[in-house]
C-alpha cells in the first residue's frame, strides 16, 4: 500500500455466527482479502449491538456459541477496496441475514512491515 495514494477503509457489519456454505463469512471475507492482495484486513467482535432486524445480539460470557456483531476492517489503495468490494458482493448480497458495507476514505500515517518469525 502506497502512502500518498487516496486510501480506503471497507467496513462490513455482519454476525458472528453468519456463514458462507460451511465456513463463518468473516472470515471466508478475510481469506479471500488476503488471496487478492489486500494490504490488511482485521475482524473486531463486538460485545453488544443490533442491526436492521432491531434484535439486540449481546456477549454473555457462559454462552459458548454467542451471536454477536462482528465488523470485519479493510484497508488499501482506494481502487483495489472497491475492485475487492466487486469481488464479495455476491456473497453479501445472497446472504439469508442483513448485513451493512461502508467505504470511508483515509489517511495513513504509517504502514511499517514486519518480520516474520521463520
Amino acid at each position: 500500500m502506497e502512502i500518498k495514494t487516496t486510501n480506503a477503509l471497507l467496513r462490513i457489519f455482519v454476525s458472528s455466527t453468519d456463514r458462507l456454505k460451511q465456513d463463518l463469512l468473516s472470515e471466508s471475507i478475510v481469506f479471500e482479502a488476503k488471496k487478492e492482495g489486500i494490504s490488511g484486513a482485521t475482524i473486531l467482535k463486538g460485545i453488544l449491538g443490533y442491526g436492521a432486524s432491531s434484535v439486540i445480539h449481546s456477549y454473555k460470557f457462559w454462552e459458548v456459541a454467542d451471536k454477536v456483531p462482528v465488523v470485519i476492517e479493510i484497508i488499501d489503495e482506494e481502487v483495489k477496496i472497491r475492485k475487492f468490494y466487486e469481488i464479495i458482493r455476491p456473497q453479501l448480497e445472497s446472504m439469508r441475514y442483513g448485513c451493512l458495507v461502508t467505504i470511508e476514505k483515509i489517511e495513513v500515517l504509517l504502514f511499517k512491515s514486519g518480520k516474520s518469525k521463520k
